[in-house]
């Protein structure tokens, strides 16, 4: 099937920020690919309510599945324009507990948050390049965190795969440009069921942020719809803490 639309691959989104980016480009005008882990069923489902979407079941950690998605979205409309690898997974581990990071914690995060977004990249260049020909720039976002970028973050291990993704964006925006435009969005806290029971970070996002909250996820997905629309701006980290970083 070809599509006379632009065509999203938005991974981890069946839920939370992932969700808000698929709806949000839905809105913009793309076809979306979904994808997630293992919540298939709600994956469908959201698939008919976008309307012009299709949902792809992978493990991230897996290298053949990493393929076998770019491959399937590909094939779902002939194209690929924008992919949005918004999929990671963390660890709550406080950090002066050295011993509790342990090398599998290291390795399972690194594989997951850094490798595969790498790895999906690769695997879609060729069809992002082709999207240059058609007269727009393929585009790549990366949500990071603002864990990246300041010494925070639920784990050790968890910030050090941020900020390496952060690091790695910067570098695929040399190599692939001007074909390929490659940026992240970085968000501190965000409100999900997830953080809902985070009271201190809740309690300092609305004392000491000069915007005085959380970001909702809707808040991230306009972020990454500004970088997807944009035919210039590449290699950007995009901090969307509500300007936490200033304090």
């Amino acid at each position: 099937m070809k599509a006379e639309l632009p065509v999203a691959l938005v991974t981890g989104s069946t839920s939370g920020i992932g969700a808000a980016i698929a709806r949000r480009l839905s809105k913009d005008g793309f076809s979306v690919v979904l994808h997630s882990r293992s919540s298939a069923e709600v994956g469908h489902l959201l698939a008919g309510e976008l309307g012009s979407a299709v949902y792809v079941q992978a493990d991230l950690a897996n290298d053949l599945d990493r393929a076998r998605l770019v491959r399937e979205a590909i094939a779902a409309w002939g194209r690929l324009d924008v992919l949005v690898n918004n999929a990671g997974i963390s660890r709550v581990i406080p950090h002066a507990d050295l011993a509790a990071a342990t090398p599998e914690v290291w390795q399972e995060l690194h594989e997951v948050n850094v490798v595969a977004p790498f790895r999906l990249v690769a695997e879609a260049e060729s069809a992002l390049r082709e999207a240059k020909e058609r007269g727009k720039a393929g585009c790549v976002v990366n949500v990071t965190s603002h864990a990246g970028v300041r010494p925070k973050g639920a784990s050790i291990p968890y910030a050090a795969t941020k900020a390496a993704l952060n690091h790695v964006t910067r570098l695929l925006a040399l190599s692939l440009a001007p074909d390929i435009r490659v940026n992240a969005v970085a968000p501190g806290l965000v409100d999900t069921p997830l953080t809902a029971e985070w009271t201190q970070a809740q309690q300092l996002w609305k004392e000491r942020s000069p915007m005085r909250r959380a970001a909702s996820p809707e808040d991230i997905a306009q972020a990454v719809s500004l970088l997807v629309a944009s035919d210039y701006l590449t290699g950007e980290i995009l901090l969307s803490d509500g300007g936490l970083n200033l304090t």
